[in-house]
């Protein structure tokens, strides 16, 4: 919310002091006000996680990429030592069992960096998904709040009830991003 939208709430909420008959218009637009800004804040700290989760994630795939390319270049090296002529073959062995150790655990480590790297890559996904219920569901209420302002520009309460049916959706939509697994 604005600093001048903030003020002109001020104002009708002055306004509506003086009219008995709309101070719960008044007060439904300091509600919506509030929920409003949690929304909002729900919203940016969810944006957030995701970001970092989309960073975390991104350094688990380059740790997996710099393992299959060690991977790679060891099993090149196996190779070579295989087609070569050797001086001392016990010693290639020794060599080539070792390389063929190496190899074994950078496949167990690869399939574990790559699982964990998956995971890390749903997280962002429902982060987003929760992010686009709290920006929607922001919209919303704000909406809700500036048609509920209409209501003490115009007096008519009809702009009450169509700013709290907007609001009520909002709010619905802000908390379906909790239910989101």
């Amino acid at each position: 919310m604005e600093t001048n939208e903030a003020l002109e709430l001020k104002e009708q909420h002055e306004e509506a002091v003086k009219d008995k008959s709309l101070r719960p218009v008044s007060f439904t637009m300091s509600v919506l006000a509030v929920l409003v800004a949690i929304t909002t804040v729900l919203g940016h700290r969810t944006h957030t996680e995701a970001v970092l989760s989309q960073a975390r994630a991104s350094d688990e795939w380059n740790l997996y990429q710099a393992k299959k390319i060690r991977q790679y270049n060891t099993e090149l090296t196996a190779d070579l030592l295989s087609a070569l002529p050797i001086r001392d073959q016990s010693a290639a062995n020794k060599v080539t069992d070792s390389y063929k150790a190496h190899l074994e655990k950078w496949n167990e480590d690869l399939a574990e960096e790559e699982k964990h790297a998956k995971e890390l890559e749903s997280e962002v996904r429902r982060s987003e998904r929760h992010a686009n219920r709290f920006d929607l569901g922001e919209a919303l209420l704000e909406i809700g709040l500036v048609i509920t302002s209409i209501t003490l520009l115009t007096r008519q309460r009809v702009y009450w009830g169509i700013g709290m049916g907007f609001a009520a959706a909002g709010f619905g939509i802000a908390a379906w991003a909790f239910l989101i697994r």
